[in-house]
């Protein structure tokens, strides 16, 4: 069975950033140090609700767009 690979261009959302001084140049949320891995890792334990809390300086509204922003990615293939 073939298999499909779709590498996420994550300089297209929004609500995200990458600074080389912050968390080592990885794509953190905007504004703050926390990683988009801490959610994505995260996902199948927690609601959007609860990981707000667990990251506080994350905002439901930015993870709702996150998860937005990876389902137009996969639709679209890009």
């Amino acid at each position: 069975m073939a298999t499909a690979t779709t590498l996420i261009d994550w300089s297209h959302c929004s609500v995200l950033e990458s600074k080389p001084d912050t968390q080592g140049g990885a794509w953190v949320f905007r504004g703050t140090r926390v990683p988009v891995t801490a959610i994505l890792r995260n996902m199948s334990e927690l609601s959007v609700s609860e990981m707000s809390q667990e990251f506080p300086t994350v905002k439901p509204e930015q993870i709702a767009d996150l998860l937005d922003f990876i389902a137009q990615s996969a639709e679209s293939g890009t």
